[in-house]
């Protein structure tokens, strides 16, 4: 790795590329503290074990259900964001494109205060929009990284990206909680106050993202490409990563793999908390809170570790605490031993989050961010249809045994730390530069 000046580059100014302001820095950080609540509240924490608990009605169906729904979106994902990202290269349009998928988001977010018991069709179509909308935007604000950082300061840049985005996921919580305890203690039932809790969630998400689209600059020229069809685009850049970035094609089947148990943590945490060990709408929110203070120190603490050690040893350390923590987790009968396991997700949600990113910007050529990074963003859909649907189709099979399931996530985290171990970074940097001339 690069280590020039490392005390410059610890300071944000000393890692940003010429002409990139701390403000911008700042407007790129603020996507992530916008989209956190999402992800926080509607996927991990509150709607999914709403929708599973009340409407669904608790019903073994219930977790298959809203685990398909969030695959088909991912699915959907997975075959346009190729498209998308090449188009958006082509026009130099990626600020505009994320302006229409986060107010796609906000939308579908606000839509799932309409879902009451019983209302099983609105609260999945309202999930699979708005999963669909926050995860184009996820990877076009990602596409930005290189542009901002230094090659040598891609792990700390991304890293301070995710620990402020786990701010915003800990603000929405936050504002969560206070709601459903008031409510809880007010003898409210969960439909009465979950509405609230969307809305609040969408709100925010919304006004966060504004300075992204106020400050955040649209460096890359136009390529001018003409577009190709879907399959066609999909085709040619998979290809093209065999022939010419094979140790990028390589690090896309890692996360593929790896990133397939991080979405069943992400998507279904509170629902193993309420059905595997008991925990109430409060106790769960409290313990994804935790989760996130932890994965907001992991983020940022371990960006300039990764800088140091390199992408691909601070990937596998992270790989092997996601093995760990799905041991203590199923081994987990008292509750302080699952608020263990659960910080130590936290740590390794962070820093694994960040240095997947990270190592895509440093294997990316310019001209081609968009692109590269949908290709990322390809694998990770994949990873999420794969990883919460097959945790959903053994759960349903099984009658309910969610430790069984957890236990079925950790074999992801190991075929995604074997085939990590094939990516040559050295290689990779060189089909970079290589691309670049």
């Amino acid at each position: 790795m690069i280590e020039a000046g490392p005390q410059a580059a610890s300071r944000p100014g000393g890692a940003l590329n010429p002409g990139v302001t701390k403000r911008e820095l700042w407007a790129w950080a603020m996507y992530d503290f916008a989209n956190s609540g999402y992800t926080t509240v509607v996927l991990t924490t509150v709607f999914s074990a709403y929708f599973v608990g009340v409407v669904a009605a608790g019903h073994d169906w219930g977790t298959l259900a809203f685990t398909s729904a969030l695959s088909f979106s991912y699915l959907v994902v997975m075959l346009t964001m190729p498209a998308l990202g090449a188009r958006a290269d082509a026009r130099a349009r990626r600020r505009r494109f994320l302006f229409i998928s986060t107010a796609g988001c906000v939308a579908g977010t606000a839509l799932l205060a309409l879902a009451g018991p019983g209302d099983i069709a609105i609260g999945l179509l309202a999930l699979a929009l708005s999963n669909y909308c926050y995860c184009v935007g996820e990877s076009l604000i990602a596409a930005f990284l290189p542009e901002l950082a230094k090659p040598e300061a891609l792990g700390r840049v991304s890293g301070w990206g995710w620990s402020f985005g786990y701010l915003g996921g800990m603000l929405t919580l936050g504002a969560s909680l206070a709601i459903a305890t008031n409510a809880e203690a007010a003898g409210l039932p969960a439909h009465a106050y979950v509405p609230w809790v969307m809305l609040l969630t969408a709100g925010i998400f919304g006004l966060a993202a504004v300075p992204s689209f106020l400050f955040l600059k649209e460096r890359s020229a136009a390529t001018f490409k003409s577009p190709e069809g879907l399959w066609q685009r999909l085709a040619a850049a998979w290809a093209d990563s065999g022939a010419n970035f094979p140790d990028f094609r390589r690090l896309l089947i890692c996360g593929a793999f790896y990133q397939a148990g991080i979405a069943v943590v992400v998507t279904l945490a509170a629902v193993y908390a309420s059905q595997a060990m008991g925990f109430t709408m409060a106790q769960t929110m409290m313990l994804v809170f935790t989760v996130n203070i932890a994965a907001a120190i992991g983020a940022f603490s371990f960006g300039h570790v990764q800088d140091r050690i390199g992408h691909k040893p601070a990937l596998a350390l992270t790989l092997l605490g996601w093995i760990i923590m799905v041991l203590v987790a199923y081994a987990a009968v008292q509750a302080w031993v699952f608020w263990l396991a659960a910080t130590l997700a936290g740590l390794c949600m962070g820093t694994s989050q960040s240095a997947g990113r990270a190592m895509v910007g440093a294997f990316a050529p310019p001209g081609r961010l968009a692109e590269f990074f949908s290709l990322w963003t390809f694998a990770i859909q994949l990873a999420a249809v794969v990883g919460p649907l097959i945790y959903g189709v053994v759960t349903w099979v099984s009658g309910g045994n969610h430790r069984l399931a957890l236990l079925f996530t950790g074999t992801f985290f190991v075929i995604g730390l074997l085939v990590l171990t094939r990516v040559d970074f050295a290689r990779g940097m060189r089909a970079r530069e290589l691309a670049a001339t």
